[in-house]
C-alpha cells in the first residue's frame, strides 16, 4: 500500500525523485479493480463490436469490386451480415441443465407450450398442429385451381385479426408474387364480407351504395383496414432478395407470420444455370433458413405435379411436390388441398362444397389424411365443416354441439 511503499522508498532517498507521497496516490486510483470489472467488459464489447463492423464493411466494400455477383445479391449479402452482428453479439451459450430447466418450465406453465403459436382459426387443422410454430416452415400445396391462395388468405386474416379466442392479433406479412395487390386486397374483402368477387368486377354493385353487399364491403374494409397485414407483390424476386425484405418487415413491424404465394415463382440467381430441380432446392433451403433466423412460422404455398391427375380420385402424395424432394425434406409441416368436385371418380364428386385437407408431414406431431371442410367458391372462403349425426345433432369433431339441424345454420 501507499504507506509501506513510501517508507521503503524514503529510506532508499527516491521518494521525491519519483514525484514523491501525490504520484503514489495517483498510481493507486489508475490500478484496475474488480470493482470497475462491468466498465471494463463494456469497453471491450464496444470495442469488438466496432471490429466487427469495420470488418464487415471491408467485406462489402470488396464485394462491390467484384465481378462475380449481381448488385442485388451483394446487398442481399451485405445486409444479412450486418444483422448478423447484433444476433453474435447477443448471442450466449446456454448450459444443458438451463435450457432443460427452461423447457420443463414451459411444460408445467399450461400456457408456456403454447406462447408464440399462431392459430389458423381452423379448429380440425389447429386440433392436428396445434397452430404454426416459430422457426418452422409449413407447406401448403395443391393443384391448381384448388383454393390454396385462398386459403392462406383466410388464414393471413385469421392471424391479423385475432379471431380465435384468446388469440392476440398477429402482423402478418404476405409475399405474393402471383397475384397483383389490388386483386389480393379485393378477394380478401369479398371474402371477409362474403359478396361475389364476379359480381364487383361485373359491375352489378356500381352506383348501388345502398345495397346489402356495399355495406357489407365497407364493414369489410373497416375491419381489415385495422388489421396488421403488409403486402408485397413483388414478381419474379430471387429468395435472397425475399429474406432481405422479410428481414427488413420482421424488424419494422414486427411481423409474427411469413406468407409466400407461391414457391416455384421464386427464383435463386445463383443456381440458375445448374438446373431447376437444384434452383427449388436452393430456394426451399433459404427459405427454412429465413424462418429459423427470423424465428417466425413460414407458410409456403406450392404447386404440385400433373401425378395425382392419373390417380383414382386425384389423391395427392408427399412425392407429388413440384421441381425438388427438398422441399419435402425441409417443411416441418406439409399440407395437401384438394377438392372431391374436381374428380368425377371420388364418392364425394357431387358435393361441390366439400375440401380435404391432409397433413402428410407433421415433423412435432401426429399426422391426419381426413380434414373435412367447406370451401364457399363464390366468396372463395374456407370454414369449419359441420356434420350431423343420424339424430340430427350438429357435431363438430364427432362431439355433439347440442344444435339442431336448421336452425341458425347455412
Amino acid at each position: 500500500d501507499v504507506l509501506t511503499v513510501a517508507d521503503r522508498l524514503n529510506k532508499a532517498n527516491k521518494l521525491e525523485s519519483i514525484g514523491g507521497e501525490g504520484f503514489l496516490h495517483r498510481l493507486i486510483d489508475s490500478t484496475p479493480t474488480t470493482a470497475h470489472a462491468g466498465y471494463y467488459i463494456d469497453t471491450v464489447r464496444q470495442r469488438d463490436l466496432l471490429r466487427r463492423i469495420i470488418a464487415r464493411a471491408r467485406e462489402a466494400e470488396n464485394a462491390c469490386y467484384s465481378d462475380e455477383d449481381d448488385a442485388f445479391s451483394v446487398l442481399s449479402r451485405v445486409e444479412q451480415s450486418f444483422f448478423s452482428i447484433t444476433d453474435q453479439h447477443r448471442e450466449v451459450m446456454s448450459a444443458w441443465p438451463d435450457m432443460v430447466k427452461n423447457v420443463m418450465e414451459q411444460i408445467d406453465d399450461t400456457t408456456g407450450m403454447r406462447q408464440g403459436l399462431i392459430k389458423t382459426g381452423f379448429s380440425d387443422l389447429d386440433r392436428i398442429l396445434s397452430g404454426f410454430r416459430p422457426a418452422n416452415m409449413i407447406v401448403l400445396a395443391a393443384r391448381p385451381s384448388m383454393g390454396k391462395t385462398s386459403l392462406a388468405m383466410n388464414i393471413a386474416e385469421s392471424a391479423a385479426r385475432g379471431s380465435q379466442a384468446g388469440a392476440e392479433p398477429a402482423g402478418v406479412g404476405i409475399f405474393s408474387l402471383e397475384m397483383s395487390r389490388d386483386d389480393l386486397v379485393l378477394r380478401m374483402l369479398c371474402t371477409y364480407a362474403k359478396v361475389s368477387m364476379h359480381k364487383i368486377r361485373s359491375g352489378y354493385l356500381s352506383g348501388n351504395e345502398r345495397s346489402d353487399e356495399h355495406r357489407r364491403l365497407v364493414d369489410a374494409a373497416d375491419v381489415l383496414g385495422k388489421a396488421p397485414l403488409y403486402l408485397d407483390d413483388s414478381a419474379g424476386l430471387d429468395v435472397l432478395e425475399l429474406r432481405a425484405r422479410a428481414r427488413r418487415m420482421k424488424q419494422k413491424y414486427g411481423v409474427k407470420l411469413i406468407i409466400i404465394d407461391y414457391l416455384q415463382l421464386l427464383h435463386s440467381r445463383e443456381k440458375s444455370r445448374q438446373g431447376r430441380q437444384v434452383e427449388i432446392a436452393d430456394v426451399s433451403g433459404n427459405l427454412k433458413a429465413m424462418a429459423k433466423e427470423l424465428h417466425v412460422p413460414v407458410l409456403v404455398v406450392s404447386q404440385l405435379s400433373r401425378a395425382p391427375e392419373a390417380r383414382d380420385a386425384g389423391q395427392p402424395r408427399l412425392s407429388d411436390l413440384r421441381d425438388s424432394g427438398s422441399i419435402e425434406q425441409d417443411a416441418d409441416v406439409v399440407v395437401l388441398l384438394r377438392r372431391p368436385c374436381k374428380y368425377k371418380e371420388d364418392k364425394d364428386h357431387e358435393d361441390r362444397r366439400l375440401a380435404i385437407l391432409e397433413v402428410a408431414k407433421n415433423r412435432n406431431g401426429p399426422t391426419e389424411d381426413n380434414i373435412r371442410m367447406n370451401f364457399e367458391e363464390d366468396f372463395t372462403r374456407f370454414e369449419d365443416r359441420r356434420e350431423y349425426g343420424v339424430d340430427g345433432m350438429e357435431t363438430v369433431d364427432g362431439e355433439e354441439e347440442g344444435a339442431y339441424a336448421g336452425e341458425g345454420i347455412e
